[in-house]
């Protein structure tokens, strides 16, 4: 088995509440060598680390990220939906993220979500919160929307992409390709050896998501993805620590 990047999705979300600094904090604790976090942005224009297009999930706000002031975001209790003890933790910024991540050299897995929500101008925001870290080589961006993907390459072609989906693609490395991506971002319902092998031929690599059975992640090892997306990341780090 080839060693895989343990990106650790939303944090470790099984164990502390997802898309917190102490999500990411604690993952890279547990053994993940990246992060993937969800980027979205306020109605002042600041790029913070949230799921779900509603506040209402995970601070029980009723209202769009996109309609709400950075400050007010910011204050919410983001923490106690999971559990009491994490009722001081906050949503974070992607700065904070960028921060951590610089000083532990961990990968970081920025998904746009503005499939729902248009944040006009999010991709060059985002780009250019990465180049002011000098981090465009510790950075893969990923998103659904993959007109956004496109956008991405233009303003900023050496930091690589990930074009995620669910299912049924056919032959999606040429997609990738012509979308400008060097990854492909899929279900693990949507990930067979030979389209890895085939996938590789055409310099396209595999990160998939979101894998938490050891079982299913042995076999994705064996299959030769590049990465590996769950809400676990101790599990991924005990497998490739041989245990």
């Amino acid at each position: 088995m080839t060693t895989v990047v343990n990106y650790a999705h939303r944090g470790a979300s099984g164990n502390y509440p997802e898309n917190t600094m102490i999500a990411f904090e604690q993952a890279i604790t547990l053994g993940a060598t990246g992060i993937e976090t969800d980027v979205q942005m306020t109605k002042d224009g600041r790029l913070v680390l949230i799921h779900d297009e509603k506040l209402r999930r995970t601070t029980g706000v009723n209202a769009l990220v996109a309609e709400t002031l950075a400050d007010e975001v910011l204050q919410l209790d983001a923490g106690s939906w999971f559990s009491p003890e994490f009722k001081d933790a906050r949503i974070p910024t992607l700065e904070q993220l960028l921060e951590l991540a610089k000083r532990t050299h961990t990968i970081v897995n920025i998904e746009l979500k503005n499939g729902i929500v248009e944040y006009p101008g999010l991709e060059r925001k985002v780009i250019e919160t990465v180049q002011s870290y000098r981090m465009s080589d510790q950075v893969i961006i990923s998103s659904f929307n993959h007109y956004s993907l496109i956008e991405c390459n233009r303003i900023a072609p050496e930091i690589p992409t990930g074009i995620l989906y669910m299912e049924g693609l056919y032959r999606p490395w040429k997609y990738a390709k012509s979308v400008g991506a060097s990854a492909l971002h899929a279900s693990r319902y949507a990930v067979l050896p030979e389209w890895v092998a085939e996938a590789a031929q055409h310099d396209v690599i595999y990160n998939v998501f979101t894998v938490n059975d050891p079982a299913e992640m042995k076999r994705l090892m064996q299959a030769g993805v590049a990465g590996i997306i769950t809400d676990y990341p101790e599990r991924l780090a005990a497998i490739l620590r041989g245990q």
